[in-house]
C-alpha cells in the first residue's frame, strides 16, 4: 500500500491543485481613457467664428431650401433673403438673396436675428454649379443670435 501511495500521491496533488483560473471580466481597464473624448465637440466662440470666416452676415430671414440625407453625407442648403454684411474677404458686393451649404442642420430661431458664419465652398462641385453656391457654413460654428 505504501508503494502505491508513493505513485498516486503526486497525481492526486496535481489533479486537485490545478484549478480553473477565472478571467476577470467584471473589471475592464481602459488604456486610452484620457485620449478619448466621446460626445464632446469643440464649440467656437463668437470672436473665433468671426475671425475664421470669409463672410459674416446678420439676418433674420434665413430659410431651409433643400436637404439631402440618406446615402453619403447629409447636405442642407439655406437661403438668406436679406441681411447686413458685417465682414467679407472675397466679394466686395454681396447680392441678396444668396444660398449657402451646411453639413448639419442649423437651428435658426424665428423672430430673431442670427449671425451667419461662412467660408468659401470646398468640394461639392456638382451641387455648387446647379444651385449657384459660393459659401458653406463654418465648421464648428454654432448659431449665435444677435443681441439687441
Amino acid at each position: 500500500m505504501k508503494g502505491r501511495l508513493r505513485y498516486f500521491l503526486p497525481i492526486f496533488l496535481i489533479i486537485f491543485s490545478c484549478e480553473e483560473k477565472k478571467i476577470q471580466t467584471d473589471h475592464e481597464i481602459d488604456l486610452f481613457a484620457a485620449e478619448r473624448q466621446q460626445g464632446q465637440a469643440y464649440i467656437m466662440k463668437p470672436q473665433e467664428c468671426f475671425a475664421g470666416s470669409d463672410m459674416v452676415v446678420s439676418s433674420s430671414n434665413i430659410k431651409l431650401v433643400d436637404q439631402s440625407s440618406g446615402r453619403g453625407k447629409s447636405v442642407f442648403i439655406y437661403k438668406v433673403n436679406s441681411g447686413n454684411v458685417l465682414k467679407t474677404t472675397r466679394d466686395s458686393i454681396v447680392n441678396f438673396p444668396f444660398q449657402f451649404l451646411s453639413n448639419r442642420q442649423l437651428m435658426f430661431h424665428r423672430d430673431s436675428t442670427s449671425y451667419v458664419y461662412l467660408k468659401k465652398l470646398e468640394g461639392y462641385r456638382f451641387i455648387a454649379e446647379e444651385k449657384h453656391l459660393k459659401y458653406q457654413w463654418l465648421k464648428g460654428a454654432p448659431v449665435y443670435s444677435v443681441k439687441k
